[in-house]
């Protein structure tokens, strides 16, 4: 009973988490049939698998970021894109909307474009494993998931990396990360210079796509950034979704007679759905 009581005060003390709709309590239950460096060696494994089927796939991207003063919105930025390939095979994106941003009290740097695109739908793989203490926390409800839980955070901030700290959630039965929370780090910039480059908190939810794999769907942000350069407070909220995935070309090839068989992008005529056969034949 100690032990619980000391394992949850610990997990109270280390994320400033607020519960959420379909949370259950968080306990330190742990895990049954598997000890934790298996568990952490085997869903960071899943997660590789996962990276790599992600970058198989298009999806639409959309980016809502509002400033408030009070309840009264007093800035925004707002973009709408595709995230394609050209006939090359490289990733590249197709801006669909966007309106003139009208923020004033932030800015949008690289730093915040690159984490919406790559650290916001965060993986944890097992070739992250090396850089992050991961601390496992016990178990709790999402909705009808029963889930792992880890707090995660850099064990080093090498110059010019980026980093997740935070939290997240790992489905027991596909063991693939289904909900994260944190922030990425580090704060850039210098106050004295007014040039602080500060990140919100956020959270990303995942659904199950393709009937095997958890996918990022929806990024919300509701925060207050502290400026120490005089800008003061300033209370950002953001929301990112990611829809319409389908799954554009493939690595199979088709040999004939010793030959290779060259063929048309089927992923590219048929929507980006993937119709080629599943298996190499000769």
């Amino acid at each position: 009973m100690i032990r619980l009581l000391s394992a949850l005060v610990l997990c109270l003390l280390s994320l400033p988490l607020v519960a959420q709709e379909g949370e259950g309590v968080l306990n330190g239950t742990a895990p049954k049939g598997i000890s934790v460096d298996e568990l952490i060696q085997r869903f960071a494994s899943k997660e590789k698998k996962f990276k790599a089927a992600r970058e198989q796939y298009t999806w639409t991207q959309s980016v809502k970021i509002q400033t408030l003063e009070g309840s009264s919105v007093d800035g925004e930025y707002q973009q709408v894109f595709d995230v394609l390939f050209d006939d090359k095979g490289k990733r590249v994106e197709l801006v669909k909307f966007a309106p003139q941003n009208t923020l004033t009290r932030i800015q949008m740097t690289q730093e915040d474009l690159d984490d919406i695109e790559k650290r916001m739908p965060f993986t944890m793989t097992i070739d992250d494993l090396p850089f992050y203490n991961v601390k496992y926390l016990g178990q709790q409800q999402e909705d009808e998931l029963n889930c792992y839980v880890f707090d995660l955070g850099p064990k080093k901030i090498d110059k010019g990396q980026r980093y997740f700290e935070g939290r997240i959630w790992v489905d027991d039965h596909d063991f693939q990360i289904v909900k994260t929370y944190g922030k990425n780090v580090p704060d850039l910039g210098k106050p004295k210079k007014n040039n602080e480059n500060l990140f919100p908190r956020f959270t990303t939810w995942r659904e199950q796509i393709d009937g095997e794999n958890w996918f990022p769907t929806y990024t919300k942000v509701d925060d207050t950034l502290h400026f120490d350069s005089g800008m003061g407070d300033v209370h950002i909220r953001q929301v990112v979704r990611y829809e319409n995935y389908r799954r554009f070309g493939s690595k199979t090839r088709i040999i004939y007679q010793g030959q290779e068989i060259k063929r048309a992008n089927d992923g590219e005529k048929n929507g980006g759905q993937n119709n080629a056969p599943k298996e190499e034949q000769k």
